[in-house]
């Protein structure tokens, strides 16, 4: 960690950010220009770079904090925090060479004192920088700095599969075919290469915004390989261990993950998993979780019974019950896809290709975070508004003036605006009602004054917009903003749908 002599400690920490090349030197001058009168206080210069969108709130918190360590790797400077698990935690980051967007997994600090661990990471990153394939996300570099171990990958503008269930709910029998074959092309590579993936599950697919499904983490290794920190980290050996002890499967069978991609096809079909999720290790190595699961047809007894026949085969208990390779599991995927668009089922089909762009136009509008302004000319209000809902997944931009906010609106709207009429005083009423206007797709939201709360009888709310009363609690306002962004989703997809 690093701490600055507080006498000058402006210009220490501003030569640092310049030294990481988090901030270029012609910014770092004009900020510090602006700051030659007031306070020499960390806090100025972080929140003045942060203000003028030169930092993002992740790295404002963590120079706050002192911690520089780590917000460079190689030449890639960590943007956001996207993930985090016990074993690593994902960043996405922006390229220092091109400016590109890549994403940096880093082993968290925990397990970097522990060599079985530190080895299963790198042999795990070095052996998925060979896969090249349109299915799987690749690995550009791996490296350690400052103790630090890490790797980057290309980012995926979307999410994971379980964040796109959430969305979706369910999916059509030929969309929910259609990622099962992506997933299926992925294994099948790997397996050519000699590996198995060994932790299927929805958040280890993700979705691109093209709808390409890519899998992710790769874990290689059995439960018999993995040892001490190395398999507390690594649970996930434990499902794959109990399959294959309890029907007498080889290590690391690549039928395994067979069935656990039949378990992804499941939900995708049904929108809820085929055994409930559970960390309890003794729950995950009892063999009836995976021979005792409830057929699908109780669920959705109306799905083609082709379809259910792959499902039933891909999840069958004994191994030599399933298909034996992903190339035969996907040779079967194909002809039932075939048989569901078959024009004697052309209304189907059409079901399926709106479906489609439907789940395209979901990954597009929900999966890239949601941009929230507010306006708002209170310094300390807009810390809180700024690190609440970064830290919830929104971008957070924040502007004082309502007619710069207005006119951002015209030329480059958000997904949201807030207006806190506290703040900017009578004319927040008129400015809600002309930002609806610039855009009929804006969502937005109005906080009056508590002593002009009867105003808000006068006001008509629709789906996209709402109108609140001081005081209001912050978890409130996100509460009323995921509903309105919920809204103006619902509402897009029906009309790319149409």
């Amino acid at each position: 960690m690093i701490f600055f002599n507080k006498k000058s400690a402006k210009k220490k920490l501003s030569a640092q950010l310049v030294d990481l090349r988090l901030v270029s030197q012609q910014d770092i001058d004009s900020c510090l220009q602006e700051l030659q009168d007031k306070s020499t206080d960390d806090d100025k210069l972080i929140r003045l770079l942060e203000r003028k969108n030169l930092i993002t709130s992740f790295q404002a918190g963590r120079l706050k904090s002192n911690e520089l360590e780590g917000l460079v790797l190689g030449d890639n400077k960590l943007m956001y925090q996207n993930a985090s698990g016990s074993f690593a935690r994902v960043y996405r980051a922006s390229s220092l060479t091109n400016g590109s967007m890549v994403g940096v997994k880093v082993l968290r600090q925990r397990w970097a004192q522990d060599p079985e661990t530190v080895k299963m990471f790198h042999r795990e990153a070095e052996v998925c920088k060979q896969f090249q394939h349109k299915n799987i996300v690749p690995i550009y570099d791996v490296g350690v700095q400052d103790n630090i171990h890490y790797f980057t990958m290309e980012f995926v503008e979307g999410g994971n599969l379980r964040d796109f269930i959430t969305i979706r709910k369910k999916l059509s029998p030929q969309e929910a075919i259609n990622y099962t074959i992506d997933i299926c092309e992925g294994l099948e590579y790997a397996n050519r290469l000699g590996y198995t993936h060994r932790d299927m599950k929805p958040t280890n697919v993700l979705m691109s915004i093209q709808g390409v499904a890519k899998l992710i983490d790769f874990g290689l290794a059995g439960e018999e390989d993995a040892s001490g920190a190395a398999n507390e980290a690594h649970q996930r050996a434990v499902e794959y261990g109990t399959l294959e002890k309890s029907t007498g499967a080889p290590r690391n069978d690549p039928r395994s993950d067979l069935y656990f991609v039949g378990t992804i096809f499941y939900e995708l079909l049904c929108g809820k998993p085929p055994f409930p999720r559970t960390k309890d290790v003794e729950e995950r190595k009892k063999p009836s979780r995976y021979s005792q699961v409830p057929s699908i047809t109780s669920l959705d007894p109306d799905l083609p019974i082709s379809v259910v026949n792959v499902l039933e085969k891909l999840m069958a208990y004994q191994p030599q019950e399933r298909f034996q390779s992903a190339t035969e599991a996907i040779q079967e995927l194909l002809e039932v896809r075939a048989q569901l668009d078959d024009p004697e089922n052309k209304s189907d089909a059409q079901g399926a290709s709106e479906a489609k762009v439907t789940a395209e136009q979901t990954l597009k509008i929900s999966m890239a975070p949601p941009t929230i302004l507010c306006v708002e000319n209170r310094s300390k209000n807009q810390d809180v508004l700024r690190d609440y809902l970064t830290k919830h997944g929104y971008r957070v931009l924040i502007l004082s003036d309502v007619d710069r906010a207005l006119n951002r609106i015209k030329e480059n709207a958000p997904d949201c605006v807030v207006f806190m009429e506290d703040a900017i005083g009578s004319g927040a009423v008129e400015a809600f009602h002309k930002a609806m206007e610039l855009d009929l797709d804006l969502a937005a939201i109005l906080i009056l004054s508590e002593k002009n709360a009867k105003t808000k009888k006068k006001l008509r709310k629709t789906d996209r917009s709402r109108i609140l009363v001081q005081p209001i609690k912050i978890r409130n306002l996100r509460a009323k903003i995921q509903k309105v962004l919920q809204h103006q989703l619902n509402d897009s997809a029906e009309l790319t749908a149409y």
